[in-house]
This record gives C-alpha cells, structure tokens and sequence, in this order.
C-alpha cells in the first residue's frame, strides 16, 4: 500500500508540474503534412519512416511520398529511409491556422565497396587448362559425326549409292537411241560389236 501511495503521488505531481508549466500550455497541436522527394526534386521516396523519438509516435509515406500526422509546436522530427540519409525538421510555431505543409528532400546514401575478383582456382593458369579441358554435353554426339563424316566412310557410301533419276533418264534415252539406230539392222551377235562393248562398258560406269 505505501508503494502505491508513493507512485500515485509522484504521477499526480508531474500532471500538475506539467499542467502548470506555461510553455507547455502554450504549445498547439498541428496538422503536420508533406511530400518527401529525393534528389532529383522529381521522383518521390515511399516509406519514408516520419516520427518523434522523444513522443514515440509517427507514420510512414505513401506510394506518392506523402505523409500526414498530428504534432507539436517544436516537435523534433526525423525523415529516415534506407538507401537515403537522415533528415531533422523542428516544428516552428505557427500562427496562421492549425496546419503546416512542407516539403522535404532526402539525399542519397550511398556506399561504393571495393572491387572483388572471384576465381574458382587458384591461379589463371589452371583456370585456364580446366576450361580447355572441359568438354560439351553433347560433346559424344559431335565425335560421331565427325567419325561418320570421314573420308574413308563417304567413299564407301557414295559407290553404294543407287542411280539417280537423271542417271536412269539418261540411260533410257540412250537404249531408245541405239534401237532406232540399228532397227533396220539385221541382227548380229552383240558380243563381236566393238560399239557394243563400249555401251556396256559405259553403262556398267
């Protein structure tokens, strides 16, 4: 009970202190909004985290940068972001009406590191002889390509190749020929005709 007491006193007498304080008393609320811009005075920033410290309270921005919230007369404000540097805003005193409009601006906060190479070995030079010796997926396909393409194989394929419709055209025309040549011809034994043998020769190539 004594503890109660004590703490109930003490929370009295700072209402009163502070209810008696003239500065205090004197101080308005107001209507406290704005737009926070970046650099550039173009785009706007959204998120941007608007609070008190010192009154524990405060709001974000909107995805147009903008931010409403009731404060103090001589409130301190801080603007924070990420990627943007901290802002300070002391709330003036103002007479006019009971809102306050401003605009803000964040500058950039932004960090440049160090260039880092990043290598898989040790040294270039085994980089090196492990790309040379690395093969493609599909590298077994292109060895038996190459071993079907050789000379050797296309020779054999191309002796076994049958006629083409130009070849047996030709071979057509030229029987028709040689029989409205030597159709008024008795008939004779084709193995003494020397011109015999050259057309079978020829046809046989």
């Amino acid at each position: 009970m004594i503890r109660l007491q004590i703490i109930l006193f003490l929370l009295s007498a700072s209402v009163i202190a502070s209810a008696q304080d003239p500065e205090i008393q004197e101080r308005k609320v107001l209507q406290f909004t704005g737009v926070v811009f970046g650099t550039d005075s173009t785009s706007v920033i959204p998120g941007v985290h608007v609070y008190v410290p010192k009154a524990g309270r405060g709001t974000t921005t909107n995805p147009y940068g903008f931010f409403s919230m009731p404060t103090l007369e001589g409130d301190s404000i801080i603007f924070s972001a990420i990627g943007y540097k901290r802002s300070y805003y002391v709330v003036p005193r103002h007479n006019e009406d009971q809102s306050l409009k401003i605009i803000i601006t964040l500058e950039e906060d932004v960090t440049y590191l160090e260039e880092v190479e990043v290598f898989p070995y040790p040294s270039e030079e085994m980089f090196k002889s492990a790309v040379l010796a690395a093969e493609l997926p599909n590298q077994r396909d292109y060895d038996n390509l190459e071993a079907w393409l050789g000379s050797e194989i296309m020779q054999k394929m191309y002796w076994n190749l049958p006629a083409s419709p130009n070849m047996n055209h030709r071979f057509f025309m030229n029987q028709y020929l040689a029989s409205q040549t030597y159709r008024y011809q008795p008939p004779s034994n084709p193995l003494l005709n020397p011109f015999a043998w050259s057309t079978l020769i020829k046809s046989l190539k």
